[in-house]
């Protein structure tokens, strides 16, 4: 005790670890969109406090949670869950090091490694079309709008659930992403700022997307006392925000009657940004348009997708050494080039 002290480490020898994470945990509230916090508490809930939280804070060791992770991997729980709440309680831990009351973190070598991410399934063009046509012919109604507008805009699914008349410029075919919807614990919705600040920015409209934001101005319109466009541009008929699990539930349950391959809500950016890939649109385009904060974030989720652009890009190469070759030999084309003239025609 008297060492930590002379390190003017002060240790607190009644804090026990449970409490010590509910203060950490406060703390980070301002910092945290709500969802990422409810997500917080509740695996501090379910997973530290049962296996930690009655433990003097300096007493906690390297070997305490060595062996709850040894534990938990034998019973069966998924790698990415306990990677989670390990690398949840070494950050916790960090702040109990800055703080001065813990000399080293127990935690710091114990996260097991994070599994590799599984690749996204993402549909064709000819699926995500078949997928809208189904929903056209067979429900007409607003999420049959809603997801053509995820898939022609590439936002995310807070983001459209979020989305307001007031942010939407029919005229200039434009939309600004201003807010997402956080849904806590899935029955709580709360709007916050976007993921990220490159997140918030302007969207174009392709004709497609203007058709189905028309169609849903044309309804609500129809419905508003007063024919005015206000609030959320999708929602419940009594303007409350949608659910994100029903809207989920809507996408398996419609994309099961076409017979497509289940998908995410995510899933949807992902499949609009493979399209645009496949299409031939530069990787920065698409980087810009899937509004990511550096293009580096959009080669490693989509850099798979780029083979085609690496065939293109070594034949380029070889075709500038090939011609760098043939300068060598052709000694009109090395006279145009010392020139800078290209050389006369035979």
């Amino acid at each position: 005790m008297l060492d930590a002290e002379y390190q003017g480490v002060y240790e607190d020898r009644t804090l026990r670890v449970g409490l010590f994470l509910y203060e950490w945990l406060e703390a980070k509230r301002s910092a945290l969109a709500p969802n990422t916090w409810a997500g917080y508490r509740a695996c501090i809930e379910r997973d530290l406090v049962p296996a930690f939280g009655g433990m003097l804070l300096i007493d906690l060791r390297p070997k305490h949670i060595d062996a709850w992770v040894s534990m938990q991997l034998a019973a069966g729980r998924g790698r990415t869950t306990v990677h989670h709440a390990v690398a949840m309680l070494r950050n916790a831990l960090n702040h109990a090091v800055r703080t001065w009351r813990l000399r080293y973190n127990p935690a710091k070598h114990s996260v097991p490694a994070k599994p590799r991410a599984a690749v996204r399934v993402c549909w064709s063009p000819d699926q995500a079309a078949a997928f809208l046509r189904h929903n056209a012919g067979q429900y007409a109604d607003r999420l049959t709008d809603l997801f053509e507008v995820m898939l022609g805009t590439d936002m995310r699914r807070g983001e459209i659930l979020a989305l307001h008349w007031e942010d939407v410029h029919l005229m200039d075919r434009k939309l600004y992403v201003r807010w997402t919807l956080a849904a806590v614990n899935n029955n709580e919705s709360l709007f916050g700022e976007p993921k990220t600040e490159a997140s918030r920015a302007w969207v174009s409209l392709s004709p497609r997307v203007m058709a189905a934001l028309h169609r849903q101005a044309a309804i609500q319109m129809a419905a508003h006392p007063d024919g005015r466009l206000e609030g959320l541009v999708f929602a419940k008929p009594d303007g409350v925000p949608l659910r994100p699990q029903w809207v989920l539930d809507q996408l398996r349950k419609r994309t099961a009657e076409v017979g497509l391959p289940k998908i995410g809500l995510h899933d949807l950016r992902h499949t609009a940004a493979s399209i645009m890939i496949a299409e031939g649109i530069p990787i920065a385009v698409v980087s810009k348009t899937l509004r990511h904060t550096t293009l580096a974030i959009t080669i490693n989720l989509y850099g798979h997708l780029l083979k085609d652009s690496a065939d293109e890009a070594v034949k380029a190469l070889s075709s500038a050494l090939d011609h760098a070759d043939a300068k060598r030999c052709d000694p009109t084309l090395i006279a145009g080039s010392d020139t800078g003239q290209l050389p006369a025609a035979a």
